[in-house]
């Protein structure tokens, strides 16, 4: 049986026209081809690597990728700090480019993968923003019943806390994966895996009362009727854009100047639960991490904040 040729052989021995078709941008598709066909990432992680993989692909140029050197990524990487990229997603560029070379390698067009020995992803991770307690509890008030859809949004914020859900896990949220009397939902996150978190009686109580009062006049106004909790004034789902003004209207009102997202409220909980004594690994289950690594980092926000409280309050420190 004839042994397979890799495409780099062929297209070594193509035509020069042939050659020149096969552009660093045609690569970067077929690489966003085999995220989603071989590795079944999620729409969201692909979209994200492929905001990353358009960067490199500018960045490089003329050059070719058997060409690129472990120097060459790490001085990438550097270009994307420079210019004003937040730390987490030069860290996860770190990964987009792991993932890429090693693609490369699948694909016999490349022999060796300089991403391997690139700069560790924690030389570019930042601890996430988290607030206090107290900052919490106040902006679960700040929707008022004067707000039009005030049940919606308390609730949305309710369930963001006491979740530790991703934006996009709590758009996607349906009405079938609520169960109250067991005080839990189910949510799908990243590659569709799907898990149980525990949901407080709190959360329980807002959600119900945005189900009972309003929740059927929004799903009135789309046919057919959505099987999402979360709807939209125009009775469709909501989606994470909506939601991220939402948190932001919410943040300005009860005078919280730091810049605050849907995320914030996961990275809350996560460190909440840890200074309340909870196992790194039951928070990791809760969070949905297939790496325990990229929950540790929650333990780093914690012993900041006790490092804080030490330097204010200790006498010798």
């Amino acid at each position: 049986m004839a042994k397979r040729r890799t495409k780099l052989q062929m297209l070594q021995t193509a035509p020069p026209s042939a050659q020149a078709a096969q552009t660093a941008e045609s690569v970067r598709l077929e690489f966003l081809d085999y995220l989603r066909g071989e590795c079944h990432l999620a729409e969201n992680t692909i979209a994200a690597y492929g905001r990353d993989m358009t960067r490199f692909v500018q960045w490089l140029g003329q050059r070719r990728f058997e060409q690129i050197t472990v120097d060459d990524l790490t001085h990438f990487m550097g270009v994307l700090h420079q210019e004003g990229l937040a730390p987490t997603s030069v860290s996860r560029c770190v990964v987009t480019t792991r993932m890429f070379f090693k693609y490369l390698q699948l694909e016999g067009r490349v022999q060796q993968n300089p991403a391997e020995l690139l700069a560790a992803q924690k030389l570019w991770e930042r601890i996430p923003g988290v607030l206090s307690a107290a900052q919490v509890e106040t902006l679960l008030h700040a929707p008022r019943k004067t707000d039009r859809f005030w049940q919606r949004d308390r609730a949305l914020l309710e369930v963001l806390y006491a979740t530790g859900c991703r934006a996009s896990e709590v758009c996607g949220l349906q009405m079938r994966n609520l169960h109250f009397d067991q005080r839990h939902l189910k949510c799908t996150g990243k590659g569709g895996k799907q898990r149980m978190v525990p949901l407080g009686m709190p959360a329980i109580s807002a959600v119900q009362q945005y189900i009972d009062q309003l929740r059927g006049t929004l799903a009135g106004r789309t046919t057919p009727s959505p099987s999402h909790v979360f709807l939209s004034r125009t009775g469709k789902p909501l989606d994470r854009i909506q939601l991220w003004r939402l948190v932001k209207r919410y943040t300005r009102r009860v005078g919280i100047t730091r810049n605050v997202s849907p995320h914030s409220l996961r990275h809350s909980f996560a460190t909440h639960l840890l200074a309340g004594g909870a196992d790194l690994r039951q928070v990791q289950e809760m969070l949905g991490h297939a790496n325990i690594q990229t929950t540790q980092i929650y333990t780093h926000v914690e012993h900041s904040r006790l490092k804080k409280v030490h330097n204010q309050f200790h006498p010798r420190a």
